[in-house]
């Protein structure tokens, strides 16, 4: 696409925020169409040696006079004699009934990966994979449009997602794997082994943003004999997305175009007996046949092109 045109418009439910990376506490940011049933945000760091407390506050708005209703407000606190996490909501300049859970899954010293999943009756929250809470909204959801963190924590990463669409590679909670940006940073050709091939039930996940003149996005799979039986193909040129057979042949995928300058992105493929489903910014698009044969002869994962990678996982 030339430098001057304009982008197609895209439903909110197809455009993704940008991870933030070191943010600076305390940190205030814009969370993009707000929130709603489906939306997950990941906060991956370290809680600093003396922590007392922090805080993760889902907020009806950023003023500062008079202070904004927060709807989800996430608070871990490790100075009291059995540290705890309090979870709460301020409506109207007034804190409601505390809701508090004792077993504190966060440690001092230690590194994280906290997820906030959003249904659509509550939020849950997983620490390094595992469920630790649940807290019923009282604030419709609809109404948070903003994201706070207070306190002792560092921070080296902020994800913005949308919920797994496929239930039959899901679990409990999405797939909430960590953005990687920490040296060694991943290098664009990627190349990744499978050294069993792919089975059912397992996600490969990719993630990252398209850079300011793309020309070019592919992720294909190869086989032992270096054979390529799936092959996904972004064209900047005519805004297409397609499956291309090892043959040359292209299987148009009818989807909005999301593979735009500058945007974040994130392709899920889950394995499944007979092929590979496909999903772009949580939303799914179909699947391209596969045989269970060819899937375990697959050994090599591979992305070029106009994009920076973030995360790539399976």
């Amino acid at each position: 696409m030339s430098p001057g045109e304009s982008l197609d418009p895209l439903p909110d439910t197809l455009i993704l925020q940008p991870p933030v990376f070191h943010p600076v506490v305390p940190y205030v940011t814009t969370i993009f169409g707000g929130l709603r049933a489906g939306k997950m945000v990941t906060l991956q760091g370290a809680v600093p040696l003396g922590a007392r407390r922090f805080q993760v506050d889902f907020q009806c708005g950023c003023s500062l006079h008079p202070r904004p209703d927060i709807a989800i407000h996430f608070n871990p606190r490790f100075h009291t004699t059995k540290p705890h996490v309090i979870c709460n909501t301020l409506h109207g300049g007034q804190w409601q009934a505390e809701a508090r859970w004792p077993r504190l899954a966060l440690q001092r010293g230690a590194s994280f990966l906290i997820l906030f999943l959003f249904g659509n009756e509550e939020m849950k929250v997983s620490v390094n994979g595992r469920h630790f809470l649940h807290y019923g909204y009282r604030l419709p959801l609809s109404r948070v449009d903003t994201l706070g963190i207070y306190g002792d924590i560092l921070v080296t990463a902020v994800g913005f997602l949308n919920i797994n669409p496929f239930v039959e590679g899901g679990s409990e909670y999405p797939v909430g794997h960590p953005f990687l940006l920490e040296s060694p940073r991943l290098e664009v050709p990627c190349s990744r082994a499978l050294p069993r091939g792919l089975w059912p039930g397992q996600v490969i996940i990719v993630r990252g943003l398209v850079l300011p003149e793309p020309k070019d996005f592919t992720l294909s799979l190869r086989d032992e004999a270096a054979h390529v039986p799936v092959m996904l193909r972004a064209s900047f040129a005519d805004r297409t997305l397609a499956w291309v057979s090892r043959w040359g042949q292209k299987k148009l995928i009818l989807a909005p175009f999301v593979f735009y300058p500058q945007r974040f992105f994130e392709v899920l493929l889950l394995c499944q007996e007979g092929g590979l489903k496909l999903a772009l910014n949580g939303q799914g698009l179909g699947a391209t046949s596969l045989g269970q044969q060819a899937l375990e002869r697959l050994r090599e994962l591979r992305i070029s092109g106009s994009v920076q990678l973030y995360c790539v996982h399976y």
